[in-house]
């Protein structure tokens, strides 16, 4: 008579997937890619090393998922914002703002979803995770070019700038070795800390959008 996994030995299945998952993520959130070594993930999560291996086909299988995650809520918010009542210039500074003040709150994890040299399976979900930025800043500039509130341009090459723009603006501040010198230092990264580097950013990128200040 062959085996048959009975619906208990499934759900038991689904929760330890779901409990390494989360012991993942946690080592991630900690301290990135990096601290998340697969030891230590087992031992959080109460698994042997070898068990991990029945639910991932491997490290790199593990810290793509847990990539595809934490990025898609990113994203979702990024398209939370742009859906918001108002004109495509204030939704986009709107999306901008909170994409960066989001990043700023959470600097471990932004660093590792945005900078962290990781596999190259992992990178080539950060592609993809970029291009999906870009086609809702897209969205929003062609939006924008039409009720005449941003000057007509190419809403693709700019919208993969502006994602490349606010990107790059954040590796200093979020790197692990800033917030060790800001340590040594005894500073603290404060909020009133952070809100003159957010409103350089959203002046830059929607100036070089639309040509004039805010």
């Amino acid at each position: 008579m062959a085996y048959r996994e009975t619906e208990k030995m499934r759900n038991r299945k689904v929760e330890a997937r779901k409990r390494i998952f989360q012991c993942a993520l946690e080592c991630v959130m900690e301290g990135g890619f990096r601290s998340a070594q697969i030891t230590h993930v087992a031992r959080a999560a109460g698994v042997a090393t070898g068990t991990i291996y029945r639910y991932f086909d491997s490290k790199e299988e593990l810290f793509a998922e847990i990539f595809r995650s934490a990025t898609q809520r990113e994203v979702d918010k990024v398209a939370e914002a742009l859906a918001t009542e108002g004109s495509a210039v204030s939704r986009l500074e709107t999306a901008l703002r909170q994409f960066a003040e989001r990043a700023l709150r959470g600097p471990t994890m932004a660093w590792s979803l945005i900078a962290e040299p990781v596999d190259p399976k992992v990178e080539a979900e950060r592609l993809l995770y970029r291009q999906a930025y870009a086609r809702h800043f897209e969205q929003a500039i062609r939006e924008g070019i039409e009720e005449g509130s941003i000057p007509p341009q190419e809403a693709r090459q700019s919208s993969t700038c502006l994602v490349g723009a606010i990107a790059e603006s954040l590796v200093g501040p979020l790197s692990p070795a800033q917030a060790e010198a800001e340590k040594k230092a005894d500073q603290t990264n404060s909020p009133d800390k952070q809100q003159p580097l957010v409103d350089s950013i959203v002046c830059f990128c929607i100036q070089g959008l639309t040509g004039t200040g805010r």
